[in-house]
């Protein structure tokens, strides 16, 4: 049986937070919903948009809550500016590519979105295989994306390790019996573990990643 690593994209392979939440501000704005920052952290921060729909536009139509939430994506995008990967990733990719792991991004973000990032970061031909969340039945925090991801990489769980920085993605992560890595872009340490992360690290450079890699491979 194959490895894998599994990667969510915003908060973990960029650091896009700060950009998301200005959309949602905007578009929310006319709705008469501010949005704090803690919130969004707590309410937004790796949810799916049928879940953020729930949680601030109840009071609007169905379909006034599909327009406002494709004109924060749009926000989003019109407004990206330089994005970087988060440190050591692309190293840690070549440390994948040495040691023939399979390797997938997973993400709640639209398509439109992740090919973009992705792009912007210099990461897009070295992560072909991309689980859009929104595209399957259930999204994060249920473990689908990551099962999916698992069946498309002819991975095992027990050898594969996924990388998040939010509740929703560890717990996702966590169901589908990975071993996860909490990227700490956003939330502190000891909450990314307490919900399931291994360890939890402020970026790819942490030595720790490959030992636990390492720890996981299955023998040649």
């Amino acid at each position: 049986m194959t490895a894998a690593l599994l990667f969510d994209l915003d908060g973990t392979l960029v650091d896009s937070d700060a950009g998301h939440l200005a959309a949602y501000r905007r578009v929310f704005a006319p709705h008469g919903v501010a949005l704090s920052h803690a919130d969004y952290v707590t309410r937004i921060m790796g949810a799916s948009n049928e879940a953020v729909a729930q949680a601030f536009l109840s009071h609007l139509p169905k379909a006034s809550q599909s327009e406002t939430l494709a004109a924060k994506e749009r926000a989003y995008r019109d407004n990206l500016g330089a994005l970087e990967a988060i440190a050591g990733a692309a190293a840690l990719l070549d440390f994948a590519d040495a040691h023939a792991l399979r390797r997938a991004v997973v993400t709640n973000a639209p398509r439109e979105n992740a090919e973009l990032i992705l792009t912007a970061i210099g990461l897009g031909d070295r992560l072909p295989i991309r689980v859009i969340a929104s595209e399957l039945a259930r999204s994060k925090p249920d473990p689908l994306p990551y099962l999916t991801a698992l069946e498309l990489t002819g991975a095992g769980a027990e050898h594969s390790l996924a990388f998040e920085d939010s509740l929703s993605g560890v717990r996702s992560a966590f169901a589908a019996g990975l071993a996860v890595v909490g990227l700490t872009t956003s939330l502190e340490a000891d909450r990314l573990i307490e919900v399931g992360a291994s360890i939890a690290v402020a970026d790819f450079t942490d030595p720790r990643i490959c030992a636990l890699i390492e720890s996981r491979m299955p023998p040649r």
